[in-house]
């Protein structure tokens, strides 16, 4: 149930185990999901999401009402990156409460024109208490069929576990179903050159969630920290993508690399 108030939004519902069980299958992985099973760090962006009428939903997918709304028509919308802070797990079978908000809003002018910087700001409580704390950047730049930047050359990665995941249509029309993502630029090849892709465009979540899968699938622990992500270059067409360890390892953060071994995206872990 979703509670719209003129500044905040707030969601109540039971948390599941079938979003926990339909992403480990994307991922190819088992993962327990009875009830007072913990919902994994980062897993929570299958959980408690907006659900608008397609009505409310723009030419490219987007919904052009609610938190945050585009600041103008013809927009477009691009995730920047975000900070997620674990305090401890959601667990399955028990009803969980997202109240999201906006935190910031600024206008400037950037390489591809005006671009408005709206920082979201959720917050999921659990049983009466603060579970997850997360701030979103959300980026919306003026209208044009502009190509964004490639990625610049990156050094060779820093020794130390790796992980991979082989990304194609199948995968991207999973994601976005379990994340109730519409924006065409994810499965509408023909929608993609109209902002500035060579190709449909792989999930920047993804990217974060695997960087976070590889700590937790090497024994690091989310809980107490701040999971901070920032989206480097856009991720196009069906490959296989590697999660390497960051500069200081992989207990400090992580890179995501292309086929090609571009750095698409990266992300830190630092202690409360």
């Amino acid at each position: 149930m979703t509670d719209r108030k003129s500044e905040t939004i707030e969601r109540t519902e039971m948390i599941a185990a079938e979003p926990t069980e339909s992403l480990a299958a994307m991922l190819d992985i088992e993962m327990p999901c009875a009830a007072d099973d913990p919902v994994p760090p980062l897993w929570h962006w299958a959980y408690l999401l907006e659900r608008g009428p397609q009505r409310e939903l723009g030419p490219d997918g987007h919904p052009v009402t609610g938190i945050p709304a585009p600041p103008g028509p013809d927009r477009r919308r691009m995730f920047g990156g975000g900070r997620v802070t674990t305090f401890g797990h959601l667990v399955i079978g028990e009803p969980a409460t997202k109240v999201t908000s906006v935190k910031s809003s600024l206008d400037k002018d950037g390489r591809t024109g005006p671009l408005t910087l709206v920082t979201v700001l959720q917050e999921i409580f659990q049983g009466g208490e603060l579970v997850i704390r997360e701030e979103q950047d959300i980026v919306y730049r003026a209208p044009g069929s502009g190509t964004l930047p490639p990625a610049p050359a990156a050094p060779a990665p820093p020794s130390g576990p790796t992980l991979e995941l082989a990304v194609d249509e199948r995968t991207l029309f999973r994601f976005s179903a379990l994340t109730y993502n519409a924006h065409r630029i994810h499965y509408d090849l023909g929608w993609t050159a109209q902002e500035g892709y060579d190709g449909l465009l792989i999930h920047g979540p993804l990217l974060a969630l695997m960087m976070g899968e590889h700590m937790r699938r090497e024994g690091i622990d989310l809980r107490g920290k701040t999971f901070g992500y920032r989206f480097i270059s856009p991720m196009t067409k069906p490959q296989t993508f590697t999660v390497v360890p960051g500069p200081e390892g992989l207990i400090h953060g992580a890179a995501a690399r292309s086929a090609a071994g571009a750095v698409c995206a990266v992300s830190t872990l630092a202690e409360l």
